[in-house]
């Protein structure tokens, strides 16, 4: 008998993991409540994949047994509720690839802020040292897909607290935590100790051969890692003390300990600016130095890493105010981290949709920063309530455009116009990448 795979949610991860089903034989039925894009549709037809879109037909569904969701669905759905009375096994994408992955070796990478830029730059050092590897997760290929597609010894994988919900037996070899700071909350029935919990579930399948590599200048996950039996060995990373074992920041210095070797490399040299990306580099460098990359590649890596579109991305000077893209900045301890790393007035434009924000975070550095605010949002109450106080340069903008223009009049020669909006995206854009480039384009337009 075929065993049935019902996935729900077509999108990269759904269709990836409806290919490599498909090619394990299984019987596969993908349903998309919402419309199905059109590459997606194409990928699933030349497959000889099943699907439907606008509905999810319940008859259908049920009879699954075992049904993969999309990270986006969240619990109280009512339809995932009918799933779990029935007792229907939910998986993750992450669980059905690594059933799959053969003898490959995995790096799964989490944590609220900075998994993308430590995904991405693990992956630049492992290349760099000559290792056969591919990104997957939320960048680049789904994980699944890469295993049917195109399977490497080694992934590199970033992968969100949501997807981490859903594993069962899914144990990385090498497991990353940068930090855990408020996002999502309005997933985990606003209380924070369910977040933590999904974070740490990265670990929950490692054995003693398996690493676990954390931030030690996180409060909440050193408060909380006593709390999970972790049997990995541990791999910490600080800008507070020297280590035995692990990486740390002295006198602006990075000093990389493992195994019996050692590597110290000047800050002066990381092409990544920031100390948020100080903490990005010792992890990267932590973990490409447990699969073996060698020390100088790792040094090289570090030197030659390119910054990501979206994060931190400098757009143009007009005038001479300098335009950054932070639209990836979903949360407030993403903008945080941007302010934190400016050095000249800036013009901050913030707004979106709220995921729960708790704005008196970056209230000191907004002080200190920053000369004006423009909203981009559709409602920005919130914004006005935290800031109003402490601004007066206050606009709301109902467009990229209008954001765009509004701060480039705020903005004087040599102050910095920063798109880093702590909020999702979904009010008036399609997502993060749509809302960067649509204020790239306003800024081109001026």
């Amino acid at each position: 008998m075929m065993k049935r795979l019902v996935i729900l949610g077509a999108g990269e991860s759904g269709v990836g993991a409806a290919i490599l089903a498909k090619q394990q034989g299984y019987d596969v039925f993908v349903s998309d409540g919402g419309a199905i894009k059109e590459n997606y549709r194409t990928e699933l037809s030349g497959n000889g994949i099943a699907f439907e879109e606008a509905i999810h037909t319940e008859a259908k569904i049920l009879n699954a047994d075992e049904i993969m969701k999309s990270p986006g669905i969240p619990e109280k759905n009512e339809l995932v509720k009918k799933i779990r009375a029935k007792g229907i096994s939910i998986i993750s994408e992450i669980e059905f690839a690594y059933r799959y992955k053969g003898n490959s070796k995995i790096i799964a990478i989490t944590g609220s802020n900075g998994k993308t830029t430590t995904t991405a730059l693990t992956y630049h050092m492992c290349k760099m040292g000559g290792s056969d590897c591919a990104m997957v997760g939320n960048i680049g290929y789904s994980f699944a897909k890469q295993v049917a597609v195109d399977p490497k010894p080694l992934y590199v994988a970033e992968i969100s607290s949501f997807q981490l919900d859903d594993i069962k037996t899914f144990r990385p070899d090498v497991a990353v935590l940068t930090n855990i700071t408020e996002d999502h909350l309005d997933r985990y029935d606003y209380k924070m100790d369910n977040y933590i919990s999904s974070k740490f579930r990265i670990a929950m399948n490692q054995q003693a051969e398996d690493v676990f590599i954390y931030s030690l200048d996180d409060a909440i996950t050193v408060q909380s890692i006593n709390n999970y039996h972790i049997k990995s060995t541990l791999a910490p990373f600080t800008m507070s003390k020297p280590l035995p074992q692990g990486a740390y920041l002295m006198n602006a210095k990075l000093h990389l300990k493992w195994k019996n070797e050692e590597m110290q490399m000047s800050i002066k040299d990381f092409a990544l600016k920031g100390k948020h990306n100080q903490y990005n580099s010792m992890a990267a460098s932590l973990a490409a130095s447990v699969v073996d990359i060698r020390k100088e590649k790792i040094r090289e890596a570090l030197q030659t890493f390119e910054s990501l579109e979206h994060r931190m991305e400098p757009v143009a000077s007009i005038k001479n105010v300098e335009f950054i893209n932070d639209s990836k900045a979903t949360n407030v301890n993403s903008t945080w981290f941007a302010l934190e790393s400016m050095e000249k007035p800036v013009v901050l434009i913030l707004g979106g949709v709220d995921k729960g924000n708790d704005y008196s975070l970056i209230k000191e550095l907004v002080k200190e920063k920053v000369k004006a605010i423009v909203c981009m949002g559709t409602d920005n109450k919130k914004i006005h309530e935290a800031f109003g106080d402490i601004m007066p340069l206050m606009v709301n903008t109902a467009s990229a455009k209008e954001a765009v223009q509004a701060a480039f009049h705020f903005a004087a020669k040599g102050d910095v116009v920063l798109l880093s909006p702590a909020c999702a995206s979904f009010d008036l854009f399609k997502n993060y990448e749509d809302r960067g480039n649509q204020f790239k384009q306003a800024v081109k337009e001026l």
